[in-house]
């Protein structure tokens, strides 16, 4: 089943609750349903945690944990989630939503080559910072949707077969 499938990779509370970035949030973590496992709160984590990896910023746990806590959605699956985009990966997932920007906006994708100081920050907001900013937001949204659905749906698969299994095992066909 989905449920325990998910279980299987995600940290316990405890050790959720442990993290030291974490305890701005104080007592907002001792809600059960940030810790409770169901299809909502599982597809609304998952939506959470792709919404925030596509996000070119520092800190994008701390972000996925700040709205899981409203929202009410399982608080280790969306932190989790946010890391889709690793030191690994970042690269080819940001490179992409730098080319949905210049699609959507219509600019010419621009040659660069990266460098490791100030001065190369700063030119490169200025000339792809744009289209690199607009495609994150539009991957940011899209992959949250398509997360969210994509695992309500699976989630509903999952159940639908748990129920068959059940029903063959009480009533077997002779």
């Amino acid at each position: 089943m989905l449920k325990k499938f998910i279980k299987r990779f995600l940290p316990s509370p405890q050790k959720v609750k442990d993290q030291k970035i974490l305890s701005v949030f104080g007592t907002l973590l001792h809600d059960p349903n940030l810790w409770h496992l169901n299809r909502r709160s599982a597809s609304g984590a998952f939506a959470v945690g792709l919404f925030f990896a596509f996000w070119p910023v520092p800190f994008q746990m701390w972000l996925a944990a700040a709205i899981a806590i409203p929202l009410r959605v399982n608080l280790p699956l969306s932190v989790a989630t946010v890391w889709i985009t690793n030191p690994f990966t970042m690269p080819p997932i940001f490179y992409g939503a730098y080319l949905v920007g210049t699609t959507v906006m219509g600019s010419p994708e621009r040659k660069f080559s990266f460098q490791l100081n100030w001065d190369w920050v700063v030119q490169s907001i200025e000339t792809i910072g744009p289209a690199f900013l607009v495609g994150c937001l539009i991957c940011s949204v899209f992959f949250s949707a398509v997360g969210y659905f994509s695992l309500n749906y699976l989630w509903r698969l999952s159940v639908k077969k748990a129920w068959k299994q059940r029903i063959q095992n009480r009533f077997p066909r002779a």
